[in-house]
């Protein structure tokens, strides 16, 4: 696929057209990766973040936020409870956290994966290699972390640069598929100065980097950020930030990458609680994230305004997912859910 027909079927509006669009990535989604949609536990250890980032939240310069990092205790509680729940997967999510010291994490993760049967897959923002590769040794088989945009220029003006050490996330990932990581990445749709060909582009990308997982949902900005204070203005902005346009580029980032896997987004589903998860599994999605993070450091997690939250408190929640799911004709996959693309790649092909 082209830059233009990209481009081309991101401007789309007719609803005829768009349904040809979800029916074409659903049946790619449905040969490629089944209709098992995966579970992955989330645990937001810490909302402290060193980065500047104009639209998030946790940024470094917001002084408003009450922050936190969780025990290890703590978070082995909520490991032992994802596993009992059925979980595969576990997902230890952070800003760009010094704190979170990389022996520290050696041995939370050497802990989880001894005594859970879970894939542990980490974001954690930022690092040094050298704390990426332990990290790995230790046993984590996974990192996540978005690329956001492909334009450099409009990169630059929403992430500055640290002092002490400019940005270079895509060499980042490259050296998280070095070390044997499963890597995802992705990007923000909406991006206030993000123009049609850019987004068409980011796609194009994700084609070129091959991620095993892809992340992207609208851009939703916290109030108390730079971009969050001018978010009146949205609408004079190129690329809506909407439910419609972030599921259009997850359709084609599942024609563009058949095996990743990926998730239908809580920026969805904070965008459209009624429908907006269900809206990206029928366009491409297979992966979901229920939030196992305790009720009391999940609300200080605060990265936009209004975060839904598909909280598993219990069986009983589970339950609800796996009806909604059955209404889709999906189902709730058993195992950790590894990436095809990964396993193809380790086998010597490309996927």
């Amino acid at each position: 696929m082209r830059l233009k027909e990209i481009e081309g079927w991101l401007r789309e509006r007719d609803p005829a057209r768009l349904d040809e669009l979800w029916r074409r990535a659903d049946e790619v989604r449905r040969e490629a990766v089944g209709d098992g949609v995966h579970l992955r536990a989330l645990v937001e250890i810490s909302n402290h973040c060193v980065e500047g980032c104009h639209y998030c939240g946790l940024r470094a310069g917001n002084r408003r936020v009450e922050r936190y990092r969780m025990s290890a205790d703590e978070i082995l509680a909520c490991a032992r409870r994802a596993a009992a729940l059925g979980f595969g997967t576990l997902v230890l999510q952070a800003g760009t956290d010094p704190g979170l010291e990389a022996g520290w994490v050696v041995d939370l993760v050497r802990r989880i994966v001894a005594g859970q049967p879970l894939a542990v897959t980490l974001s954690l923002g930022e690092r040094e290699e050298e704390a990426l590769a332990a990290w790995r040794r230790a046993g984590a088989e996974r990192y996540l972390l978005r690329f956001e945009t492909s334009n450099v220029a409009l990169y630059r003006r929403v992430h500055p640069d640290r002092p002490d050490r400019p940005s270079d996330r895509l060499r980042q990932l490259e050296r998280l598929r070095a070390l044997g990581y499963e890597v995802g990445t992705g990007m923000l749709v909406g991006l206030p100065g993000q123009t049609w060909g850019d987004l068409a582009a980011d796609l194009l990308l994700l084609a070129e980097l091959d991620p095993d997982m892809i992340g992207l949902g609208p851009f939703l900005p916290h109030p108390h950020t730079p971009l969050g204070m001018h978010a009146g203005a949205a609408g004079a902005y190129e690329v809506p930030a909407d439910v419609e346009t972030a599921c259009k580029a997850i359709a084609l980032a599942r024609l563009l990458c058949p095996l990743a896997n990926i998730p239908a987004t809580t920026a969805l589903a904070t965008l459209d609680p009624a429908g907006g998860r269900s809206a990206g599994l029928r366009c491409g999605a297979n992966v979901v994230m229920p939030n196992l993070t305790p009720p009391g450091y999940r609300r200080l997690y605060d990265i936009y305004p209004g975060k839904a939250s598909l909280a598993a408190e219990g069986e009983e929640d589970l339950v609800a997912l796996r009806a909604e799911l059955g209404r889709l004709g999906r189902h709730v996959a058993s195992g950790p859910g590894p990436s095809p693309a990964h396993a193809r790649r380790l086998a010597g092909g490309r996927s």
